[in-house]
């Protein structure tokens, strides 16, 4: 099977292990497993540990561990932990779901930019693939006209980023309702990749596609929200009982069982989530305004605030293509961006975020000296 260089998973390999300010990472500040006990519960870190040592190393549950399942349930409003299925990383969510839906003679719609595996993997399937353009003018929010003109009755599905990866922008619950009438005119699915849902600049719950629609499909995992990338364990949720019969079934070709420990590890995260979510969302909202204030100081640089997400997209008016930029950046300061031209959009750069507040402010401070520069 031939598919298309995944750009921006090849420039990070590429350039991640050699960057003194890698300001291209996604993850909130990871944490170790004593950072974990420390925030949830040292008392009993002593009987967490004895349980994660005596812990025999054999399959996990195939579908996923009911407790687990349980507690990513709770991130949800219709949600039960039947319409759970666990997988690795949300990149292994999102490949079990279009494998098992996208058909040669579909047609997909999927915004854009986003995570390019989204759009790849229908392409290389042989789907006929429209693209919702998420426009700059339009604050990176899909445009329900544009959406009205690209679906039609061969359309299988729509796909969504929400929050947006690359642009931080986070679609209004009035405007997912819109979208969501507009699938089940055309009887589609909605994959909705909601990997950076509940790190939103201002407190509060967020609907996830699941909680609208009964045809629609979130997937996540706990490495961009919960700081546990390293655990690589995702989850797909759908209240379609039909539709995840035919996940289980492609999932049995690829995934056994996701590793016991790492469910382990994920239950007892999930099962203080509201803590691991008020640390993540204080490091984002913190980091943003650095982020802001940099932006506003900055003679060549623009963008659209982002509103989620730990991402964000800027925009430079210098004459130089993105790629060069961030390679002359890498080699000269050692400052880690992704190109915008990973993303269909020249002239712009993605930032991540939402590391630790002085690597920040450092690896800004190298850019600011590099634009001079030039």
């Amino acid at each position: 099977m031939k598919i298309k260089t995944f750009g921006v998973e090849q420039w990070m390999n590429e350039y991640e292990t050699r960057a003194k300010y890698n300001l291209g990472e996604t993850c909130v500040s990871p944490m170790s497993i004593n950072d974990l006990l420390k925030l949830v519960n040292s008392n009993e870190a002593d009987k967490i540990m004895n349980q994660i040592l005596n812990l025999r190393l054999t399959y996990g549950d195939i579908v996923g561990n009911d407790d687990l399942r349980k507690n990513i349930s709770k991130l949800y409003k219709e949600i039960d932990f039947e319409n759970i299925v666990t997988t690795h990383g949300a990149i292994g969510a999102n490949s079990l779901v279009l494998t098992s839906i996208v058909e040669p003679e579909d047609e997909v719609v999927v915004v854009k930019p986003t995570y390019q595996q989204l759009q790849s993997i229908p392409e290389t399937i042989g789907a006929t693939v429209r693209t919702l353009d998420l426009k700059l003018e339009n604050n990176y929010l899909p445009d329900i006209k544009q959406l009205k003109s690209l679906v039609n009755n061969k359309t299988k599905l729509i796909i969504l980023n929400n929050p947006d990866n690359p642009s931080g922008a986070l679609i209004p619950n009035e405007l997912l309702k819109e979208i969501v009438g507009i699938a089940k005119s055309v009887d589609a699915y909605v994959l909705c990749d909601e990997v950076y849902r509940h790190l939103n600049q201002v407190d509060g719950y967020s609907d996830s596609i699941v909680d609208l629609y009964d045809k629609g499909i979130s997937t996540s995992s706990m490495s961009k929200v919960f700081s546990m990338a390293g655990l690589r364990l995702g989850w797909i949720a759908t209240r379609d009982a039909e539709l995840m019969k035919v996940i289980l079934n492609q999932r049995d070709y690829n995934t056994i069982s996701n590793g016991v420990i790492n469910e382990l590890i994920a239950k007892l995260t999930l099962e203080n989530s509201k803590l691991v979510i008020a640390r993540n969302r204080k490091i984002v909202q913190q980091n943003l305004q650095i982020l802001d204030d940099w932006v506003n100081s900055q003679e060549h640089i623009s963008w659209v605030k982002p509103q989620a997400g730990t991402t964000a997209l800027l925009h430079y008016d210098l004459d130089v293509p993105s790629e060069e930029f961030c390679d002359k950046l890498m080699n000269e300061k050692e400052v880690l961006l992704v190109p915008g031209k990973c993303f269909d959009i020249e002239h712009s750069l993605r930032i991540g975020y939402a590391f630790e507040s002085e690597e920040l402010q450092r690896g800004l401070d190298q850019v600011s000296e590099f634009i001079k520069s030039l």
